[in-house]
């Protein structure tokens, strides 16, 4: 959904006007994943949030960014998206920002979502007085029950807030002045100043700490096939039929499967269920119970379960890697590496590694010997020796590393030399 929503964005602006916002631990994530669908990206559009305050002191955060460095000019459009919807219909959706940029003047608007449904999953917006091509909004309403949602569809005055925003920045800094007095009093100071003290700010969205209390929010309505994927039981009603999961289902309906790994998931003699599998978990739930994957999250970080806090797949500024197998003494994973980027120069005091090429070409350092392996070629790399891996060729490497030792934890990495400062 980041990748799509960027391609969108490249749509209506050119690549070096997308800004993207992120949290330290998802920056190169973010990064890598933009690279793979835009070789010519730069990472210094990723913005790194001394810390995660919710959706309005990020956007004030961009807005620092854009006017202070890039110097915008105060009365560009800026156009805000949150990187986890869905759009059935793009070119309606592209039309309708299209609308919304050029009809903003000096308001904030909003795009409202045509509501399909009484959802109880989304924040609604009661639609004020009509104005050419768009509604003042007259009410910002948090997520009703169900009773409260049937009304709202029913009347016909009320749309789904998407949480997509626009406006100039000379509009958003005087909302700021007038609402967020000490966002706005910190947006003010020198740069350096403004992100030593970001992280003692209060977090608040952009919908309590500006459009609930401004008078200038407008509401540009559509219908594109929209869905924000907070939930699995979302996910599943936007997949649909579409979903090639490999499921055999027996005496079974209604059922919702997803593999991260593509594997074989067969039910028998169940109904109206969701299933998710991972590498490492596994959830079975009822549908329309979604939102009790919190509870599950709250569980296992109660009781401090690895599966909170760690993932599978893991980011690096130079690839990625994947944890195939890990139990004491052994770990396998599966090691990708960007062209032209490489590892650090390192060893390990537990472990050796061995490592095996099965796409690409990789050039090494073992010890005191340099050498290039190609496909079906391997190495051996003793605890104690140095060691680097890097992608020479113009295509991701793929490599095979296997762990062995008394200890294989992350931790059990001495850095000699490292381009990324780590």
């Amino acid at each position: 959904m980041l990748q799509e929503t960027f391609l969108r964005a490249r749509k209506i602006t050119k690549i070096e006007n997308i800004i993207l916002v992120a949290n330290k631990e998802n920056y190169f994530n973010v990064v890598n994943q933009v690279k793979e669908i835009e070789k010519k990206f730069n990472k210094e559009q990723v913005l790194t949030e001394p810390a995660s305050l919710n959706t309005l002191p990020a956007i004030t955060y961009a807005l620092k960014y854009l006017t202070e460095r890039r110097q915008i000019n105060l009365n560009d459009p800026i156009v805000v998206l949150p990187a986890d919807h869905y759009i059935g219909d793009e070119e309606a959706y592209l039309n309708l920002l299209k609308t919304a940029i050029e009809n903003i003047g000096d308001n904030i608007g909003t795009i409202g979502i045509t509501p399909t449904k009484p959802e109880t999953g989304y924040g609604y917006i009661k639609k004020g007085k009509k104005q050419d091509k768009y509604f003042k909004a007259d009410e910002f309403i948090e997520k009703p029950d169900v009773e409260t949602a049937i009304i709202y569809v029913h009347t016909g005055q009320y749309v789904w807030n998407s949480g997509i925003y626009i406006f100039i920045p000379r509009t958003l800094i005087n909302e700021l002045e007038r609402y967020a007095p000490e966002l706005h009093s910190l947006f003010s100071k020198c740069p350096e100043e403004f992100i030593k003290k970001f992280p003692e700010l209060p977090g608040m969205s952009i919908d309590t700490g500006i459009s609930e209390k401004s008078d200038k929010i407008i509401v540009i309505e559509g219908d594109f096939g929209w869905s924000d994927i907070g939930s699995f039981d979302s996910l599943a009603e936007v997949m649909g039929k579409n979903n090639k999961a490999k499921h055999v289902s027996l005496d079974s309906k209604n059922i919702f499967v997803h593999s991260a790994n593509k594997r074989l998931i067969a039910t028998s003699g169940v109904e109206d269920l969701i299933i998710v599998e991972n590498n490492d978990s596994i959830l079975i739930q009822k549908k329309g119970k979604s939102n009790d994957v919190k509870k599950i999250v709250e569980h296992l970080e109660k009781y401090n379960c690895d599966e909170a806090e760690h993932s599978i797949i893991v980011h690096r500024p130079w690839g990625k890697y994947e944890i195939l197998i890990e139990e004491p003494g052994v770990k396998t994973k599966k090691i990708t590496v960007y062209p032209g980027a490489k590892l650090s120069l390192q060893y390990h005091y537990h472990r050796a590694e061995h490592w095996v090429v099965v796409r690409g070409m990789a050039k090494i350092v073992n010890g005191e010997k340099e050498m290039f392996l190609k496909e079906n070629e391997s190495a051996f790399i003793p605890a104690m020796n140095k060691h680097r891996l890097e992608n020479p060729g113009k295509t991701n490497l793929e490599i095979i590393e296997v762990q062995t030792g008394r200890y294989t934890g992350e931790d059990d990495i001495v850095r000699i030399d490292d381009e990324y400062n780590r």
